[in-house]
């Protein structure tokens, strides 16, 4: 389970304001800490493994995922910086880490968090919060379509654009595109959103033949129309 440290400025997040300054964002301040740099597909820990700290992400980008008995993966969570992951009920992970690019951790002894009331209630109220990603996250996984799952993938990368409150383009900009960097290969993005690789790449080639999108490369996609794109993920 990961907890967003830096909550978002939505009805949800707004808890964070309760809190004081220095608890949300200096939460390393008198904690016994160590950093850690991790090259890009560096696995943090394994699912199983002893669940002694917990870490937050300084910069990069990091993937918590799940195997099956036969092999099949299941991406469950993409952590941006200022995520912390691997604070587990449990004495072993629940899940694998690996790092999607060079990553910079800082990893927190798990006894701080059994010393520390103020960070037992600031996890709390991440939880909370990640407890609504999740939830979102369900509703693709078990209702959403193959193309609204993709353009709520790329809707992700656009920052301040989709969901409640969204006021669409900027009224001072002529342009509604966007280009985005793909830090995840076709094969984890179809880990991510339950699909197939042949689906995801099926889809894609879809969305650029209604001019929705243009593939520059195979790690970076540039969104022509992010309304469009938008519409179709089945936020409105």
């Amino acid at each position: 389970m990961a907890y967003a440290e830096r909550m978002l400025d939505t009805a949800g997040g707004q808890q964070a304001a309760d809190l004081p300054d220095a608890l949300v964002f200096g939460l390393k301040d008198g904690m016994s800490t160590t950093a850690h740099s991790h090259a890009p597909h560096s696995v943090v820990f394994y699912e199983g493994d002893n669940a002694t700290r917990f870490y937050e992400v300084d910069e990069g980008i990091v993937m918590l995922f799940k195997l099956l008995p036969d092999g099949r993966r299941q991406v469950v969570e993409i952590l941006n910086p200022g995520t912390i992951f691997g604070v587990s009920a449990g004495d072993l992970y629940d899940c694998s880490a690996e790092t999607l690019t060079r990553t910079s951790l800082r990893a927190f002894d798990r006894r701080e968090v059994e010393r520390s009331l103020p960070l037992q209630r600031h996890l709390t109220r991440c939880l909370l919060t990640q407890m609504e990603t999740l939830h979102d996250h369900a509703v693709l996984l078990g209702r959403k379509s193959a193309i609204e799952r993709v353009s709520s993938f790329l809707m992700r990368l656009v920052p301040q654009r989709g969901g409640i409150g969204c006021m669409g383009p900027d009224k001072e900009s002529a342009s509604d595109s966007l280009d985005v960097v793909l830090t995840m290969t076709r094969q984890e993005i179809a880990d991510y959103l339950g699909l197939t690789i042949e689906t995801v790449s099926r889809v894609i080639s879809d969305l650029k033949r209604r001019g929705l999108v243009t593939v520059e490369r195979q790690d970076r996609i540039r969104i022509n129309r992010i309304c469009g794109i938008c519409q179709l993920s089945g936020i409105h």
